[in-house]
């Protein structure tokens, strides 16, 4: 099967799921057209009526006539209204679900599939993709299914209007197939081109916008003009091959409908000479014609948005068919009563096989203490957070959290046995205190209050206007970088959690508020397990063992003043600081 085909499958399965609504919209769909198909017959007889008079007019006729072909119509507007506003709302609750799913499934893929993809790729998908697919669902469909039934029904009553006329189509009629077929088999590749160049345009707008201060510090406007010219061009370009190589598809398909009633209106002219037709059915004669020629010429250009539309949905279903963080073993159990003893033994990891990140790394931390990860940048310090919090699984040896290996634990209970704090803060549109609460929303104020104040963020919080009912709007940017990092650490603080995972959580801070910080986390940590990734190396002096990582692997452990008296590579660290 297709890829295309079995797009086009899947959308229609995830219509399926409202049956109901379908089968009332094409009961809808027939209604409204069988009454539009009445009108050219009624206007036949109309015609006939004044023809039949010689010269005069049978006025009643002619108006009984005119009141059904008003009943008719207005009978067909009314459900061709009420089938719009259901297609309308299908359409809607089916990209809704859609939406749903791919948020789902980005919610349960690993972390690395993040660190490959584009954010703003991504958010091209759940909106631009999904609103393209809804346009054309909530139109383009219900214009197929009425088109169908407008041709069916042209075609009888032509048939039983002038049988003979009727084999003008079997000429012009495969002629607009074929011609539809070989532009839309040409067009496809270049719809799903200009979407992945749309996409990636996206991405690279989100990438720029997000790092507006670093692009102005540097001074590469014009190089990022130039980038987003690139990018630009690459999408318009995309976007006109694909228009170009479908316009001929109107007006080639119009050319052969309007031939068509060129043929009708001659070979009808010749039958009427003959006696054999009248004019008023020469007249039902050609405006069935147009009604059976015009949903082809429709039929045409709504293939083009179609194949938009299919186009989208194959990137939509390409995130959706991602495959999904690893499931847990089936005898995995959760982590209970967790007194906090970590161990790694003969750890080897890399993001990718042929570059080791980790080589044979070791660690031993007892219950209650302090550990702190120091080392120059791509040591593996973060690698070793990550194998931590399960969001990598080692390429061999073990990792152990009270005796039990990782992977024999649910990966829910272990990722909630911490509590991490990133340098990369992040907060969410809300309060303040939604933000603080964020990982235990059943915590009460005076909870919340006290991780704030043990956090050293309770004195700003309350000069806030709103206090702790403060919003913070996009991105937080209504306060301070160490602020926000401050925010975290509350947050941290609030989770009753066995051990606390610290990523240079405190970089964006003073060293006076940053000491008050580490000295009230030892308090308010105290019999927990914390682990602490810091190039500051005055904040891990205190530490109960400071593990020294270089190239990945382990080359000094002990205390700052038995690393200090062996003068040896955290010596060096260490006074290249405070030289």
């Amino acid at each position: 099967m297709t890829g295309k085909r079995s797009t086009v499958l899947r959308l229609c399965k995830y219509l399926l799921q409202f049956k109901g609504a379908l089968l009332l919209a094409l009961a809808l769909t027939v209604g409204s057209n069988l009454f539009a198909l009445v009108g050219p017959k009624l206007s036949g007889r109309a015609i006939n009526v004044i023809e039949q008079g010689a010269g005069r007019v049978d006025l009643s006729a002619v108006l009984y006539y005119a009141r059904w072909m008003l009943l008719f119509y207005l009978a067909s507007a009314v459900m061709t209204y009420g089938l719009n506003v259901l297609m309308i709302a299908t359409s809607r609750k089916v990209t809704y679900r859609m939406r749903q799913d791919m948020f789902r499934r980005l919610a349960d893929m690993p972390v690395g599939y993040f660190d490959t993809h584009a954010t703003g790729d991504l958010i091209s998908r759940i909106s631009y993709d999904t609103e393209t697919i809804n346009t054309s669902l909530s139109t383009d469909l219900v214009q197929i299914f009425a088109s169908a039934i407008t041709i069916v029904g042209s075609l009888i009553m032509m048939l039983t209007t002038a049988p003979g006329l009727v084999l003008i189509f079997a000429f012009t009629v495969p002629l607009s197939v074929a011609i539809t077929r070989f532009i839309t088999k040409r067009s496809y590749p270049l719809m799903r081109l200009r979407s992945r160049k749309l996409g990636e345009l996206g991405g690279f707008v989100e990438e720029m916008i997000s790092g507006q201060k670093t692009l102005k510090a540097y001074c590469q406007e014009e190089n990022t003009l130039a980038e987003l010219d690139d990018y630009n061009g690459a999408a318009v370009e995309a976007y006109y091959q694909a228009e170009y190589h479908t316009a001929g598809m109107g007006p080639s398909v119009n050319f052969i409908n309007n031939l068509s009633l060129t043929l009708i209106s001659v070979f009808g002219a010749m039958r009427y000479m003959r006696g054999q037709m009248t004019v008023g059915d020469i007249s039902a004669f050609v405006q069935y014609s147009r009604k059976f020629s015009g949903p082809i010429h429709e039929i045409a250009d709504i293939f083009n948005e179609l194949q938009s539309a299919v186009a989208a949905a194959e990137r939509v279903f390409r995130i959706i068919d991602e495959p999904v963080e690893a499931a847990d073993l089936p005898d995995a159990r959760p982590l209970a009563d967790v007194q906090g003893e970590v161990e790694l033994e003969d750890v080897s990891f890399g993001y990718l096989p042929e570059r080791t990140v980790l080589k044979h790394f070791n660690l031993d931390a007892k219950p209650g203490q302090l550990i702190a990860i120091v080392g120059p940048t791509g040591a593996g310090k973060t690698t070793l957070i990550n194998l931590l919090m399960r969001f990598y699984d080692p390429q061999s040896g073990t990792v152990r959290v009270d005796g039990k290996p990782a992977l024999s634990l649910t990966r829910n209970s272990l990722r909630l046995a911490y509590s991490m704090v990133l340098q990369d803060t992040w907060l969410f549109y809300g309060t303040i205190y939604d933000n603080i609460a964020y990982g235990r929303p059943t915590a009460t104020r005076e909870e919340v209050i006290a991780a704030a104040k043990a956090a050293h963020i309770d004195g700003f919080i309350r000069k806030l206007p709103q206090g702790y009912d403060t919003l913070l709007t996009d991105e937080a940017a209504n306060i301070s970088k160490g602020q926000k990092q401050l925010l975290t650490i509350a947050r941290a603080m609030l989770m009753d959690t066995p051990m606390l995972i610290l990523d240079e959580a405190t970089s964006n801070v003073d060293t006076r508020t940053e000491m008050l910080v580490q000295h009230a986390m030892r308090e308010l940590m105290r019999d927990k397990t914390c682990f602490v990734v810091a190039h500051r190396l005055s904040t891990v002096r205190h530490a109960d063992k400071i593990l020294v990582v270089r190239d990945g692997n382990v080359v000094e452990t002990g205390t700052h003043e038995s690393l200090m008296a062996q003068k040896g590579f955290y010596w060096e660290l260490y006074q290249a600081q405070f030289a």
